[in-house]
């Protein structure tokens, strides 16, 4: 599996932490650069995500709610609410759908609608999803739709502690018309160390009529050696985390930031070979007075005060 050696690509890389230089916002204002643990006092939100590279990831906001992320390669998610509760989130970019690291050359869009139930819980996604390619040449070639699909993500939670339990997935090609038919599923089973995620379980495989056959592929995903501080992803919208999750079929290393504090090793497990064994990562984090997190995974956070 190519993400197992992503994660080897991470592991011989944890050595090459650096601290990055001063930012600044969307509106030009410079952020506190947190890694010199200058500190900020007071609410604040997550502004961006920082590599030795570039960044990967930027926030914005219409005052308290997130409403904009710009990722790599131009990719943009556009957030919109219904009072107090995310409704619809609309992406347009590129992303790493076979978890080898780098981005495809293919783009994506997707729309997902979000249904609540009675207990003002996330219920339901639904997602129609368009992947777009084309050909090299010059002058530059136009995109042209590749594959449709359509999808839909159950959430179910945990009745004793009313955490995520799991999000089951039931997928199929849109070729349009009235015909269309669930295919494929995916199930993520979520395990919980107090308020944190600590395990992961992940099936995959194709649906005979409505009925799931044995997955094709499993794996497991660990997270252990929590520190006490604040996750930086405690700042966004569960929903918006949530969507990250289901951004690609398996992103499920991503699930610690469901959690309030953070994982010193993560771990990743292909459960379908005859001898599985898990290829971990660690990392030391840094922190800033307040006690959240600045640096860890290779990975540097700053803050802006709301």
């Amino acid at each position: 599996m190519k993400k197992l050696f992503y994660f080897v690509i991470l592991i011989a890389g944890l050595s090459s932490i650096h601290s990055c230089k001063d930012l600044v916002n969307e509106e030009g204002d410079p952020l506190l650069d947190l890694n010199d643990n200058t500190g900020l006092i007071g609410p604040r939100a997550l502004s961006r995500e920082v590599t030795d590279v570039g960044t990967i990831a930027e926030y914005q906001y219409s005052g308290l709610l997130l409403t904009k992320v710009l990722t790599e390669k131009g990719s943009v998610t556009n957030i919109e609410w219904s009072g107090d509760k995310i409704s619809k989130i609309t992406y347009y970019g590129f992303l790493d759908s076979d978890g080898d690291g780098v981005l495809d050359t293919d783009s994506t869009a997707y729309t997902q609608q979000f249904t609540y139930g009675n207990l003002g819980r996330l219920t339901l996604i639904s997602e129609n999803r368009t992947t777009y390619t084309k050909a090299p040449g010059t002058p530059p070639q136009p995109w042209v739709v590749l594959a449709k699909r359509k999808a839909l993500y159950n959430l179910t939670y945990s009745s004793t502690t009313g955490k995520l339990a799991s999000i089951d997935m039931r997928d199929g090609a849109d070729a349009g018309g009235s015909s269309f038919v669930y295919t494929d599923y995916s199930k993520a089973t979520f395990t919980y160390l107090g308020d944190n995620v600590s395990s992961v379980l992940k099936e995959i495989g194709v649906l005979n009529g409505n009925t799931p056959n044995p997955p094709t592929q499993k794996y497991g995903f660990e997270f252990t050696n929590y520190d006490a501080k604040i996750n930086a992803y405690t700042l966004l919208p569960f929903e918006y985390k949530v969507s990250h999750l289901i951004s690609t079929e398996i992103n499920d290393d991503r699930s610690m930031i469901l959690s309030p504090n953070n994982p010193k090793r993560v771990s990743i497990t292909d459960l379908m070979v005859p001898i599985p064994s898990p290829v971990m990562i660690s990392t030391d984090y840094k922190y800033d007075p307040q006690m959240y997190v600045t640096q860890g995974f290779l990975v540097n956070y700053f803050y802006k005060p709301l």
